[in-house]
């Protein structure tokens, strides 16, 4: 795979974010794509510095019409896809019997059908680059929990999804694996250990010691592991790797 264009959905914050920075070492060009504007020209900055050249697009991927913008403006200014990284998709880890229908359509607009529209938007660039797709999910998927039931269902279905694209991907020479990270400290993460503190009374400290008892792991992730992750799973030496969910979560899952 020539490494020259790699789009980054989510590309604003968190994981996104550090990819995007991470695959601008690799890349000429990242497309950086999400609904906040003003964090993405930052990240564009980052970009910027390691030799790359960002093009920012602003736009919702729960749209239906987003995908098509991001590919037509992409294969416009540079005429080709090398690389997709499905990040995008924050799901609110709310409890099964408090979510509403509006929420649950929500997280699935944007996480699963968002990567869904823009894979498929973006598969005939792919292919004749010969080019990659991450998805990205997490350990609910296999760890689901009724406080935050969507997050769990969402994740399973885009593990499923990007198993689906793989078989595809081995006849039009394009390569689809699935990333799951575990337990990452991201700023919704903080968020969540915020939250879940003054509900208990605790402080943070006390809120992170006793997720990672429960966990039964020794830290946090960071975003810049699953960045690294990433920036591997789309490199020449993983080429052969494909229809995979690659998990990185310090050991919370036990099961083979």
């Amino acid at each position: 795979m020539t490494k020259s264009v790699a789009i980054v959905t989510g590309a604003s914050s968190g994981i996104g974010r550090a990819t995007a920075l991470r695959l601008a070492r690799d890349f000429y060009t990242i497309v950086l794509v999400a609904r906040s504007g003003g964090k993405l020209c930052e990240v564009a900055r980052g970009v910027e510095a390691s030799g790359a050249t960002p093009l920012v697009l602003e736009l919702d991927l729960s749209a239906p019409d987003a995908a098509d913008a991001v590919v037509k403006t992409t294969l416009e200014r540079f005429g080709e896809i090398d690389a997709l990284v499905n990040v995008a998709g924050a799901v609110p880890g709310l409890d099964l019997f408090e979510m509403t229908d509006q929420q649950w359509d929500a997280g699935l607009a944007l996480k699963m059908h968002g990567a869904r529209r823009l894979t498929i938007r973006a598969w005939d660039a792919l292919k004749a680059a010969q080019g990659a797709v991450i998805f990205t999910s997490g350990n609910t998927a296999v760890m689901p929990r009724a406080g935050a039931a969507a997050v769990g269902a969402i994740n399973a279905a885009i593990e499923a999804l990007a198993k689906a694209f793989a078989e595809r991907g081995i006849e039009d020479g394009v390569q689809v694996n699935c990333v799951s990270p575990g337990a990452v400290m991201t700023g919704r993460r903080l968020g969540m250990l915020d939250k879940a503190a003054a509900a208990k009374a605790l402080d943070v400290d006390a809120a992170k010691a006793g997720f990672l008892k429960q966990a039964g792991i020794k830290r946090f992730g960071m975003p810049e592991e699953i960045a690294d992750l990433i920036a591997f799973a789309v490199s020449p030496p993983a080429r052969w790797m494909t229809g995979t969910v690659l998990r990185m979560d310090g050991g919370e899952i036990r099961s083979v």
